[in-house]
């Protein structure tokens, strides 16, 4: 009887320690935001679990991490910052330094960033609305999407140069998309007419450089407008006959709603926030035309 308790013992705790030496073996890379998980995914396959620190709803520019988050964080063998959201200029230098030995890539390098500068009497210059002055929304265009594609393969190849060579398939697969996305953007922008549109967060700035359109912020120094704030908003929207308004869940929407209504913009709820980057950025690009 002693016998079979124990056969049966043993049979429990084998699937156990399975399950912990697979734990064990899984190779963790942290990221700040969804959009990086996309880029990571699609280019180290499923030889690594990536965690992404901001949960899909909440903003990456005010975000405080839970314990439970900082102890995953901690198991990765890598973190690929995006470069200077409120996140990680937050966080950052408090998780390396109590991760000294994982390895940490910025996936804005080489990028040319968008500097922002206090807005002067002619209206013309950014509001400082992030930390540093530095627009870290890198993701919301062709020319950043590539980028940070590169960095990310640079890192994984740095990680495991036993695979290296699927990296870069991957990476070459994950180029066409993005150069294919870039294309269909051009054929629903290029047309238009009028190229301004309104945003309470700033987070498109990279997007309107690419192709020449105008962003109007809500958000006025990273706080909500006064109400003379709010009137040269709806004047300058008027003037440039913006017809677009972008909400987003992450930040409050009625200011958004009072533009809209003044102006007789078209409400549109956008996530550059999202997983499905190329979904996402050609979301933005048939609303602006007007086709959703």
């Amino acid at each position: 009887m002693l016998k079979i308790k124990s056969a049966i013992v043993v049979i429990l705790l084998f699937p156990l320690t399975g399950c912990n030496n697979k734990q064990e073996n899984e190779k963790i890379i942290s990221v700040t935001i969804e959009p990086q998980r996309y880029f990571a995914e699609r280019i180290g396959g499923d030889r690594f679990t990536v965690h992404t620190v901001v949960p899909a709803g909440q903003s990456p520019e005010t975000y405080d991490p839970t314990p439970q988050q900082m102890i995953q964080v901690s198991k990765s063998l890598a973190y690929l910052r995006i470069g200077y959201i409120g996140f990680e200029q937050a966080w950052m230098q408090n998780i390396q330094e109590n991760n000294p030995e994982m390895n940490v890539f910025d996936l804005s390098e080489g990028i040319d960033l968008i500097l922002e500068v206090e807005e002067e009497a002619n209206g013309h210059h950014h509001h400082r609305h992030h930390p540093g002055g530095v627009d870290p929304h890198i993701w919301n265009s062709i020319h950043g999407a590539k980028m940070i594609a590169q960095n990310t393969l640079n890192a994984f190849l740095a990680l495991d140069k036993e695979h290296a060579d699927d990296y870069r398939q991957n990476y070459d697969r994950l180029m066409e998309d993005i150069n294919q996305t870039g294309d269909e953007l051009s054929e629903w922008l290029s047309p238009l007419s009028n190229r301004t549109f309104i945003i309470y967060h700033p987070a498109l700035t990279y997007f309107a450089e690419e192709f020449n359109l105008t962003q109007l912020c809500i958000e006025m120094e990273g706080k909500e407008p006064s109400p003379a704030q709010l009137k040269e908003l709806v004047e300058t929207a008027r003037e440039h006959q913006a017809k677009v308004v972008f909400i987003q869940q992450e930040f409050d929407q009625k200011n958004a709603e009072l533009i809209a209504r003044e102006t007789g913009c078209r409400l549109v709820t956008i996530n550059p926030l999202s997983y499905d980057w190329s979904k996402e950025m050609i979301h933005l690009a048939k609303s602006l035309a007007g086709s959703e």
